[in-house]
Order: structure tokens, then sequence, then C-alpha cells
């Protein structure tokens, strides 16, 4: 019983293995990362219109909390 436990887990760990490496592979990981970079990047210019109403504040850091905002 243990051992075909132990083969069924190694076959799983391959078959997860190879279909991750295809995820890779085929450019859809890339893909999705990019798109994800771009929804950052929307969502940190508008906290960064919304925390810093003056028009002279140059914004680097869009992280930041309403608590610790002046």
């Amino acid at each position: 019983m243990r051992t075909r436990d132990n083969m069924m887990a190694t076959i799983a760990l391959a078959i997860g293995t190879l279909a991750m490496a295809g995820v890779v592979g085929s450019g859809a990981y890339a893909q999705a990362a990019g798109a994800e970079a771009r929804g950052v990047h929307a969502l940190s210019t508008v906290m960064s219109h919304t925390l810093c109403v003056e028009p002279a504040a140059t914004v680097t850091l869009a992280a930041v909390s309403p608590e610790v905002a002046p």
C-alpha cells in the first residue's frame, strides 16, 4: 500500500511539473505577468493621484497607507 502511494505521488509530481513547464513554455505565463504588471501600474497611478493632490508633488512611492499620509 505504501509503495503504491509513493508511486502515485511521484507520477502526480511528474505530471504537475510537465503541466507547469507547458504553461511557462507557451507564453501564457508571460502574458499573464505582463497584464498583472500593467494593472499594478494603473492602480499605483490612480492611487498616487488620489493621495497627492498637490500638482508639484512627484510621486515615487505608490504604496502609502491613508493612516500615514499627512
